[in-house]
Protein backbone atom coordinates (compact mmCIF):
# COMPACT_ATOMS: atom_id res chain seq x y z
CA UNK A 1 0.00 0.00 0.00
CA UNK A 2 1.19 3.51 -0.66
CA UNK A 3 0.12 7.05 -0.01
CA UNK A 4 2.13 10.15 -0.76
CA UNK A 5 1.52 13.86 -0.84
CA UNK A 6 3.08 16.97 -2.28
CA UNK A 7 1.04 20.03 -1.52
CA UNK A 8 1.46 23.75 -2.21
CA UNK A 9 0.20 26.16 0.40
CA UNK A 10 -3.01 26.94 -1.49
CA UNK A 11 -4.21 23.36 -1.52
CA UNK A 12 -4.78 20.33 0.66
CA UNK A 13 -4.03 16.68 0.17
CA UNK A 14 -5.19 14.25 2.81
CA UNK A 15 -6.01 10.59 2.75
CA UNK A 16 -6.34 7.48 4.80
CA UNK A 17 -5.85 3.75 4.63
CA UNK A 18 -8.05 1.80 7.02
CA UNK A 19 -7.55 -1.90 7.64
CA UNK A 20 -10.05 -3.63 9.90
CA UNK A 21 -11.96 -6.79 10.49
CA UNK A 22 -15.50 -6.80 9.17
CA UNK A 23 -17.85 -5.20 11.68
CA UNK A 24 -15.07 -3.67 13.76
CA UNK A 25 -14.22 -0.02 14.25
CA UNK A 26 -11.85 1.53 11.72
CA UNK A 27 -8.24 2.19 12.60
CA UNK A 28 -7.39 5.18 10.45
CA UNK A 29 -3.74 6.00 9.95
CA UNK A 30 -3.24 9.37 8.32
CA UNK A 31 -0.13 9.66 6.14
CA UNK A 32 2.80 10.94 8.13
CA UNK A 33 0.95 10.97 11.45
CA UNK A 34 2.65 7.93 12.92
CA UNK A 35 -0.49 7.06 14.86
CA UNK A 36 -3.89 5.45 14.50
CA UNK A 37 -7.20 6.94 15.53
CA UNK A 38 -10.24 4.78 16.25
CA UNK A 39 -13.22 5.72 14.10
CA UNK A 40 -16.74 4.31 13.80
CA UNK A 41 -17.54 1.97 10.94
CA UNK A 42 -17.49 3.63 7.53
CA UNK A 43 -20.52 5.89 7.07
CA UNK A 44 -20.85 4.78 3.44
CA UNK A 45 -22.10 1.38 4.59
CA UNK A 46 -24.88 2.97 6.64
CA UNK A 47 -25.74 5.79 4.23
CA UNK A 48 -29.33 6.13 3.05
CA UNK A 49 -30.18 4.76 -0.38
CA UNK A 50 -33.57 5.55 -1.85
CA UNK A 51 -35.39 6.54 -5.00
CA UNK A 52 -37.48 8.97 -2.91
CA UNK A 53 -36.04 12.44 -2.38
CA UNK A 54 -37.97 12.80 0.88
CA UNK A 55 -35.80 10.10 2.45
CA UNK A 56 -32.82 12.48 2.37
CA UNK A 57 -32.24 15.52 4.56
CA UNK A 58 -31.41 18.80 2.85
CA UNK A 59 -27.61 19.15 2.98
CA UNK A 60 -26.24 22.02 5.05
CA UNK A 61 -22.57 21.84 4.08
CA UNK A 62 -21.57 20.33 7.40
CA UNK A 63 -21.91 16.77 6.09
CA UNK A 64 -18.74 15.03 4.95
CA UNK A 65 -20.19 14.42 1.48
CA UNK A 66 -21.08 18.09 1.02
CA UNK A 67 -18.44 20.02 2.94
CA UNK A 68 -16.50 21.08 -0.16
CA UNK A 69 -19.54 21.92 -2.32
CA UNK A 70 -20.73 25.56 -2.58
CA UNK A 71 -24.40 24.82 -1.91
CA UNK A 72 -25.48 28.42 -2.45
CA UNK A 73 -24.36 28.12 -6.07
CA UNK A 74 -26.41 25.00 -6.83
CA UNK A 75 -29.55 27.08 -7.59
CA UNK A 76 -31.81 24.92 -5.49
CA UNK A 77 -30.88 21.55 -6.97
CA UNK A 78 -30.03 20.34 -3.46
CA UNK A 79 -33.04 21.62 -1.51
CA UNK A 80 -35.95 21.19 -3.91
CA UNK A 81 -36.52 24.85 -4.75
CA UNK A 82 -35.31 24.28 -8.33
CA UNK A 83 -38.32 22.02 -8.94
CA UNK A 84 -40.79 24.87 -8.60
CA UNK A 85 -38.55 27.55 -10.07
CA UNK A 86 -37.58 28.50 -13.60
CA UNK A 87 -37.71 25.19 -15.47
CA UNK A 88 -35.65 24.61 -18.57
CA UNK A 89 -34.65 21.70 -20.74
CA UNK A 90 -31.63 19.62 -21.65
CA UNK A 91 -32.24 18.15 -25.08
CA UNK A 92 -30.89 14.67 -25.74
CA UNK A 93 -30.01 13.39 -29.20
CA UNK A 94 -28.34 10.06 -29.92
CA UNK A 95 -26.35 8.88 -32.91
CA UNK A 96 -26.11 5.10 -32.79
CA UNK A 97 -24.69 2.47 -35.16
CA UNK A 98 -26.29 -0.83 -36.10
CA UNK A 99 -26.75 -3.20 -33.18
CA UNK A 100 -27.73 -0.42 -30.78
CA UNK A 101 -31.32 0.34 -29.77
CA UNK A 102 -32.26 3.83 -28.56
CA UNK A 103 -35.56 4.47 -26.80
CA UNK A 104 -37.23 7.34 -24.97
CA UNK A 105 -39.20 5.76 -22.15
CA UNK A 106 -41.48 6.85 -19.32
CA UNK A 107 -40.19 7.03 -15.79
CA UNK A 108 -42.14 3.92 -14.77
CA UNK A 109 -40.32 1.70 -17.28
CA UNK A 110 -38.94 -1.26 -15.32
CA UNK A 111 -35.57 -1.02 -17.06
CA UNK A 112 -34.92 2.37 -15.48
CA UNK A 113 -33.13 2.36 -12.13
CA UNK A 114 -31.81 -1.20 -12.38
CA UNK A 115 -28.23 -0.24 -11.53
CA UNK A 116 -29.26 0.86 -8.05
CA UNK A 117 -30.93 3.63 -6.04
CA UNK A 118 -29.56 7.15 -5.48
CA UNK A 119 -27.31 7.74 -2.48
CA UNK A 120 -27.70 11.50 -2.05
CA UNK A 121 -30.47 14.07 -2.17
CA UNK A 122 -29.66 15.65 -5.55
CA UNK A 123 -29.55 12.27 -7.27
CA UNK A 124 -32.86 11.36 -5.63
CA UNK A 125 -34.31 14.72 -6.69
CA UNK A 126 -33.25 14.02 -10.26
CA UNK A 127 -34.83 10.57 -10.08
CA UNK A 128 -38.05 11.94 -8.62
CA UNK A 129 -38.30 14.79 -11.14
CA UNK A 130 -37.30 13.53 -14.59
CA UNK A 131 -40.13 12.95 -17.07
CA UNK A 132 -38.54 10.83 -19.81
CA UNK A 133 -35.43 8.66 -19.76
CA UNK A 134 -33.10 7.84 -22.63
CA UNK A 135 -32.51 4.09 -22.77
CA UNK A 136 -29.63 2.74 -24.87
CA UNK A 137 -29.20 -1.01 -25.32
CA UNK A 138 -26.31 -2.78 -27.04
CA UNK A 139 -27.48 -6.25 -28.04
CA UNK A 140 -25.63 -9.31 -26.77
CA UNK A 141 -22.61 -10.55 -28.72
CA UNK A 142 -22.46 -7.38 -30.85
CA UNK A 143 -19.55 -5.01 -31.40
CA UNK A 144 -20.76 -1.78 -33.04
CA UNK A 145 -18.27 -0.36 -35.51
CA UNK A 146 -18.71 3.24 -34.33
CA UNK A 147 -19.20 4.92 -30.95
CA UNK A 148 -22.65 5.79 -29.67
CA UNK A 149 -22.73 9.59 -29.32
CA UNK A 150 -25.19 11.14 -26.87
CA UNK A 151 -25.40 14.92 -27.20
CA UNK A 152 -26.97 16.77 -24.26
CA UNK A 153 -27.56 20.50 -24.69
CA UNK A 154 -28.90 22.83 -22.03
CA UNK A 155 -31.27 25.59 -23.06
CA UNK A 156 -31.52 27.44 -19.73
CA UNK A 157 -33.40 26.95 -16.48
CA UNK A 158 -33.45 23.92 -14.19
CA UNK A 159 -33.67 20.43 -15.67
CA UNK A 160 -33.60 16.83 -14.47
CA UNK A 161 -32.39 13.95 -16.61
CA UNK A 162 -31.88 10.21 -16.71
CA UNK A 163 -29.83 8.09 -19.12
CA UNK A 164 -29.65 4.29 -18.84
CA UNK A 165 -27.11 2.34 -20.87
CA UNK A 166 -27.03 -1.45 -21.00
CA UNK A 167 -24.37 -3.49 -22.76
CA UNK A 168 -25.61 -7.05 -22.81
CA UNK A 169 -23.42 -10.10 -22.28
CA UNK A 170 -20.33 -10.45 -24.46
CA UNK A 171 -21.07 -7.22 -26.33
CA UNK A 172 -18.57 -4.35 -26.65
CA UNK A 173 -19.34 -0.66 -27.06
CA UNK A 174 -18.02 2.88 -26.73
CA UNK A 175 -20.42 5.62 -25.63
CA UNK A 176 -19.70 9.37 -25.66
CA UNK A 177 -21.79 11.68 -23.45
CA UNK A 178 -21.20 15.25 -24.65
CA UNK A 179 -22.69 17.97 -22.39
CA UNK A 180 -22.92 21.61 -23.50
CA UNK A 181 -25.09 24.71 -23.23
CA UNK A 182 -26.53 26.56 -20.25
CA UNK A 183 -28.58 24.91 -17.50
CA UNK A 184 -28.97 23.97 -13.87
CA UNK A 185 -28.95 20.21 -14.30
CA UNK A 186 -29.38 17.27 -11.93
CA UNK A 187 -28.71 14.00 -13.68
CA UNK A 188 -28.47 10.25 -13.17
CA UNK A 189 -26.60 8.03 -15.62
CA UNK A 190 -26.62 4.28 -15.06
CA UNK A 191 -24.57 1.60 -16.78
CA UNK A 192 -25.37 -2.11 -16.81
CA UNK A 193 -22.39 -4.10 -18.10
CA UNK A 194 -23.40 -7.70 -18.70
CA UNK A 195 -21.27 -10.77 -18.07
CA UNK A 196 -18.23 -10.79 -20.33
CA UNK A 197 -19.17 -7.42 -21.86
CA UNK A 198 -16.96 -4.37 -22.36
CA UNK A 199 -18.10 -0.76 -22.10
CA UNK A 200 -16.08 2.42 -22.42
CA UNK A 201 -17.84 5.69 -21.56
CA UNK A 202 -16.41 9.12 -22.32
CA UNK A 203 -18.29 11.85 -20.43
CA UNK A 204 -17.44 15.40 -21.52
CA UNK A 205 -18.61 18.38 -19.47
CA UNK A 206 -18.15 21.34 -21.84
CA UNK A 207 -20.87 23.58 -20.43
CA UNK A 208 -21.26 27.32 -20.85
CA UNK A 209 -19.68 29.44 -18.13
CA UNK A 210 -22.94 29.86 -16.16
CA UNK A 211 -24.02 26.20 -16.07
CA UNK A 212 -24.48 24.10 -12.92
CA UNK A 213 -24.31 20.32 -13.22
CA UNK A 214 -24.67 17.75 -10.44
CA UNK A 215 -24.41 14.25 -11.86
CA UNK A 216 -24.38 10.71 -10.48
CA UNK A 217 -22.89 7.88 -12.56
CA UNK A 218 -23.47 4.31 -11.38
CA UNK A 219 -21.91 1.31 -13.13
CA UNK A 220 -22.92 -2.26 -12.34
CA UNK A 221 -20.20 -4.56 -13.68
CA UNK A 222 -20.94 -8.22 -14.39
CA UNK A 223 -18.81 -11.34 -14.13
CA UNK A 224 -15.60 -11.05 -16.20
CA UNK A 225 -16.90 -7.74 -17.58
CA UNK A 226 -14.90 -4.58 -18.22
CA UNK A 227 -15.98 -0.98 -17.59
CA UNK A 228 -13.86 2.04 -18.50
CA UNK A 229 -14.89 5.60 -17.67
CA UNK A 230 -13.10 8.68 -19.00
CA UNK A 231 -14.43 11.94 -17.52
CA UNK A 232 -13.38 15.28 -19.04
CA UNK A 233 -14.62 18.36 -17.16
CA UNK A 234 -13.81 21.78 -18.59
CA UNK A 235 -16.89 24.02 -18.61
CA UNK A 236 -19.52 25.18 -16.17
CA UNK A 237 -19.67 27.39 -13.11
CA UNK A 238 -20.17 24.48 -10.68
CA UNK A 239 -19.81 20.85 -11.73
CA UNK A 240 -20.03 18.01 -9.21
CA UNK A 241 -19.86 14.44 -10.50
CA UNK A 242 -20.14 11.25 -8.48
CA UNK A 243 -19.01 8.12 -10.40
CA UNK A 244 -19.66 4.84 -8.56
CA UNK A 245 -18.83 1.23 -9.40
CA UNK A 246 -20.33 -1.97 -7.98
CA UNK A 247 -19.58 -5.53 -9.05
CA UNK A 248 -22.06 -8.30 -9.80
CA UNK A 249 -19.59 -11.18 -10.10
CA UNK A 250 -15.94 -12.22 -9.92
CA UNK A 251 -13.53 -11.10 -12.62
CA UNK A 252 -15.00 -7.63 -13.03
CA UNK A 253 -12.61 -4.88 -14.09
CA UNK A 254 -13.15 -1.11 -13.73
CA UNK A 255 -10.85 1.67 -14.91
CA UNK A 256 -11.78 5.26 -14.05
CA UNK A 257 -9.87 8.12 -15.67
CA UNK A 258 -10.46 11.84 -15.45
CA UNK A 259 -9.18 15.23 -16.59
CA UNK A 260 -10.38 18.59 -15.27
CA UNK A 261 -9.23 22.18 -15.81
CA UNK A 262 -10.66 24.93 -13.60
CA UNK A 263 -10.41 28.63 -14.41
CA UNK A 264 -11.15 31.68 -12.26
CA UNK A 265 -14.20 31.16 -10.06
CA UNK A 266 -14.98 27.65 -11.27
CA UNK A 267 -15.74 24.83 -8.83
CA UNK A 268 -15.11 21.38 -10.30
CA UNK A 269 -15.69 18.46 -7.94
CA UNK A 270 -15.28 14.74 -8.61
CA UNK A 271 -16.18 12.15 -5.99
CA UNK A 272 -15.59 8.49 -6.72
CA UNK A 273 -16.66 5.36 -4.88
CA UNK A 274 -15.53 1.88 -5.93
CA UNK A 275 -17.28 -0.80 -3.88
CA UNK A 276 -15.44 -4.12 -3.99
CA UNK A 277 -17.94 -6.57 -2.55
CA UNK A 278 -17.19 -9.73 -4.56
CA UNK A 279 -13.87 -11.58 -4.96
CA UNK A 280 -11.26 -11.42 -7.70
CA UNK A 281 -12.12 -7.99 -9.12
CA UNK A 282 -9.89 -5.11 -10.14
CA UNK A 283 -10.10 -1.31 -10.16
CA UNK A 284 -7.67 1.32 -11.37
CA UNK A 285 -8.26 5.07 -10.95
CA UNK A 286 -6.24 7.96 -12.41
CA UNK A 287 -7.53 11.56 -12.29
CA UNK A 288 -5.49 14.64 -13.21
CA UNK A 289 -6.43 18.30 -12.83
CA UNK A 290 -5.06 21.75 -13.52
CA UNK A 291 -6.33 25.06 -12.23
CA UNK A 292 -5.57 28.73 -12.66
CA UNK A 293 -6.98 32.07 -11.61
CA UNK A 294 -8.47 33.59 -8.50
CA UNK A 295 -10.92 31.29 -6.67
CA UNK A 296 -10.50 28.41 -9.09
CA UNK A 297 -11.30 25.36 -6.94
CA UNK A 298 -11.09 21.65 -7.65
CA UNK A 299 -12.05 18.78 -5.37
CA UNK A 300 -11.21 15.13 -5.86
CA UNK A 301 -12.41 12.48 -3.41
CA UNK A 302 -11.47 8.88 -4.17
CA UNK A 303 -13.11 6.25 -1.95
CA UNK A 304 -12.33 2.56 -2.38
CA UNK A 305 -13.93 -0.02 -0.09
CA UNK A 306 -12.73 -3.64 -0.09
CA UNK A 307 -15.31 -5.63 1.83
CA UNK A 308 -14.63 -8.85 3.72
CA UNK A 309 -15.95 -11.03 0.89
CA UNK A 310 -13.77 -9.36 -1.76
CA UNK A 311 -10.72 -11.59 -1.52
CA UNK A 312 -8.21 -11.30 -4.35
CA UNK A 313 -9.04 -7.65 -5.03
CA UNK A 314 -6.45 -5.57 -6.89
CA UNK A 315 -6.96 -1.80 -6.67
CA UNK A 316 -5.00 1.41 -7.06
CA UNK A 317 -5.96 5.09 -7.29
CA UNK A 318 -3.95 8.19 -8.19
CA UNK A 319 -4.80 11.89 -8.23
CA UNK A 320 -2.43 14.60 -9.43
CA UNK A 321 -3.10 18.35 -9.54
CA UNK A 322 -1.15 21.12 -11.22
CA UNK A 323 -1.66 24.59 -9.70
CA UNK A 324 -0.73 27.12 -12.39
CA UNK A 325 -1.30 30.42 -10.56
CA UNK A 326 -1.75 31.93 -7.13
CA UNK A 327 -5.31 32.16 -5.84
CA UNK A 328 -6.32 28.66 -6.96
CA UNK A 329 -7.05 25.76 -4.61
CA UNK A 330 -7.03 22.00 -5.10
CA UNK A 331 -8.37 19.59 -2.47
CA UNK A 332 -7.51 15.91 -2.85
CA UNK A 333 -8.62 13.13 -0.50
CA UNK A 334 -7.91 9.48 -1.40
CA UNK A 335 -9.42 6.95 1.00
CA UNK A 336 -8.90 3.20 1.06
CA UNK A 337 -10.71 0.86 3.46
CA UNK A 338 -9.83 -2.83 3.62
CA UNK A 339 -11.84 -5.46 5.49
CA UNK A 340 -9.83 -8.53 4.41
CA UNK A 341 -6.14 -9.33 4.36
CA UNK A 342 -6.52 -11.66 1.38
CA UNK A 343 -5.99 -9.14 -1.42
CA UNK A 344 -3.75 -9.04 -4.49
CA UNK A 345 -2.82 -5.40 -3.97
CA UNK A 346 -4.16 -2.05 -2.82
CA UNK A 347 -2.79 1.46 -2.69
CA UNK A 348 -3.32 5.11 -3.41
CA UNK A 349 -1.30 8.24 -4.10
CA UNK A 350 -2.03 11.95 -4.37
CA UNK A 351 0.19 14.85 -5.37
CA UNK A 352 -0.57 18.55 -5.79
CA UNK A 353 2.16 20.89 -6.96
CA UNK A 354 2.88 24.16 -8.69
CA UNK A 355 4.03 24.64 -12.25
CA UNK A 356 7.56 23.29 -12.67
CA UNK A 357 9.71 26.36 -13.34
CA UNK A 358 12.81 24.22 -13.83
CA UNK A 359 11.14 22.23 -16.57
CA UNK A 360 9.99 25.47 -18.17
CA UNK A 361 13.51 26.91 -17.99
CA UNK A 362 14.93 23.75 -19.57
CA UNK A 363 12.63 24.06 -22.58
CA UNK A 364 13.28 27.79 -22.95
CA UNK A 365 17.04 27.21 -22.83
CA UNK A 366 16.61 25.14 -25.98
CA UNK A 367 14.97 27.94 -27.87
CA UNK A 368 11.31 27.20 -27.14
CA UNK A 369 9.31 30.39 -26.36
CA UNK A 370 7.83 30.62 -22.85
CA UNK A 371 4.18 30.28 -23.95
CA UNK A 372 4.95 27.27 -26.12
CA UNK A 373 7.02 25.67 -23.35
CA UNK A 374 4.16 26.14 -20.90
CA UNK A 375 1.74 24.57 -23.38
CA UNK A 376 4.01 21.57 -23.88
CA UNK A 377 4.31 20.96 -20.14
CA UNK A 378 0.53 21.03 -19.60
CA UNK A 379 -0.10 18.92 -22.70
CA UNK A 380 2.37 16.34 -21.42
CA UNK A 381 0.73 16.36 -17.99
CA UNK A 382 -2.67 15.41 -19.42
CA UNK A 383 -1.63 13.33 -22.44
CA UNK A 384 -1.69 9.87 -20.87
CA UNK A 385 -5.23 10.30 -19.56
CA UNK A 386 -6.66 12.00 -22.66
CA UNK A 387 -5.23 9.17 -24.77
CA UNK A 388 -7.59 6.82 -22.93
CA UNK A 389 -10.46 8.34 -24.93
CA UNK A 390 -9.29 6.29 -27.90
CA UNK A 391 -11.01 8.48 -30.52
CA UNK A 392 -8.38 10.56 -32.31
CA UNK A 393 -10.46 13.56 -33.39
CA UNK A 394 -12.10 13.79 -29.97
CA UNK A 395 -8.72 13.62 -28.23
CA UNK A 396 -7.44 16.49 -30.38
CA UNK A 397 -10.57 18.55 -29.71
CA UNK A 398 -10.08 18.14 -25.96
CA UNK A 399 -6.38 19.01 -26.08
CA UNK A 400 -7.16 22.10 -28.15
CA UNK A 401 -9.73 23.23 -25.58
CA UNK A 402 -7.28 22.68 -22.73
CA UNK A 403 -4.62 24.71 -24.52
CA UNK A 404 -7.11 27.51 -25.24
CA UNK A 405 -7.90 27.73 -21.53
CA UNK A 406 -4.24 27.80 -20.66
CA UNK A 407 -3.48 30.59 -23.12
CA UNK A 408 -6.45 32.82 -22.56
CA UNK A 409 -8.15 31.90 -19.32
CA UNK A 410 -11.19 30.96 -21.40
CA UNK A 411 -14.34 29.79 -19.56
Amino acid sequence: MAANTNTPGSSTTAGSIAVREAGAANELAGPGTGRSVAQPADARQAAAVSYDVNDFAVPTGREENWRFTPLARLRGLHDGTAVGGDRGEVTVSVTAPEGVTVETVDRDDKRVGRAGPPVDRVAAQAYSSFEKATLITVAKDTQPAEPVVVTLNGTGGAAFGHVAIEVQRFAEAVVVLDHSGSTSYAQNVEFIVGDGAKLKVVSIQDWDADAVHVGSHLARVGRDASFTSVVITLGGDVVRLFPRVVYDGPGGDAELYGVYFADSGQHLEHRLFVDHDVPQCRSHVVYKGALQGVDAHTVWIGDVLIRAAAEGTDTYELNRNLVLTDGARADSVPNLEIETGEIAGAGHASATGRFDDEQLFYLQSRGIPADEARRLVVRGFFADVVSRVGIADLEERLMTQIEARLEGGVR
